[in-house]
């Protein structure tokens, strides 16, 4: 189970890297764009020396490679270095298989699907803990230490790279660069908290005893009674709050209100719900 496991991460991190390719050879160099990240990095050195994008990003990744492997630890640099070499091998594999093709010449398009093949893959590889390498270990470190959102940090940081190509961009690329990062930005912070995401319930109820069980019974579902006095009446009360997962929202309001009509609901979205039930299995007792 657990080499299976691990296959799955490496040939995770393989597809999130091959994407993060396909999105530079088929979108963001036919454009002529500008962008963030190593690639970014590259495409601004290699217009004044010449050097290989793809030696480029090979070179670079292996200096933030020794970074990670001191700062973030072993388990993640095993898996970074992947991405260390498997990123700039498809990048120079696809490049020698597009010469003279283009998927489209509208570079409004070539910004859009560049930064959603940009930010899938940032966050297929974050979501089994490595990382593309380059310019996506340091946002990770400073949210190990620092706990600075990483799509907060890959912004700032690509905002700074773009500036690097301003010298020999017009203006409308310039413009264009800006809106690429802010999609992939977008894409990967909602990638990231996919699938996390549950609804909290808080019921107010004359019936509450009644409420309790049936979801405990028919939903397997914790609740926590919350103490509390009503602010007209005074009358003393609990409060049933519990989480449970977005499909279930419709079915969980028909029962309390089948229960009392007249059963006060508050409902909240929570990006992330850790703890018994949820990160770590149930316990019955």
């Amino acid at each position: 189970m657990k080499k299976g496991r691990i296959a799955l991460e490496i040939l995770t991190i393989m597809l999130g890297n091959f994407i993060y390719a396909v999105g530079i050879v088929f979108f963001i160099m036919p454009s002529g764009l500008i962008t963030g990240g190593t690639t970014g990095i590259a495409i601004a050195v290699n217009h004044y020396t010449k050097i290989p994008i793809s030696s480029i990003v090979l070179a670079f990744n292996v200096i933030m490679f020794m970074i990670g492997l001191f700062v973030l630890g072993k388990k993640f640099a095993l898996t970074t270095l992947i991405s260390t070499l498997f990123f700039p091998l498809s990048l120079e594999v696809l490049q020698k298989l597009s010469v003279n093709f283009a998927i489209t010449d509208d570079i409004f398009l070539c910004t859009i699907f560049g930064g959603v093949c940009i930010g899938s893959a940032i966050a297929l590889v974050i979501r089994v803990g490595a990382s593309t390498g380059g310019m996506s270990i340091p946002p990770l470190i400073l949210n190990k230490y620092m706990h600075i959102p990483v799509s907060v940090s890959l912004y700032v940081g690509d905002c700074i790279i773009l500036a690097l190509q301003v010298a020999f961009s017009d203006k409308n690329k310039i413009l264009y660069g800006i809106i690429l990062v802010m999609i992939y930005s977008i894409v990967l912070d909602k990638l990231l908290i996919l699938g996390t995401n549950k609804i909290q319930i808080k019921v107010i109820s004359g019936k509450s005893p009644e409420i309790k069980d049936a979801i405990i019974s028919k939903f397997d579902r914790g609740v926590t009674l919350l103490h509390s006095k009503s602010g007209y009446l005074e009358r003393e009360m609990d409060i049933l709050l519990t989480v449970i997962s977005n499909n279930d929202l419709s079915k969980f309001e028909k029962l309390i209100h089948e229960i009392d009509g007249e059963a006060f609901v508050i409902i909240s979205h929570v990006n992330e719900v850790r703890g018994r039930g949820f990160s770590i299995g149930k316990r019955y007792l």
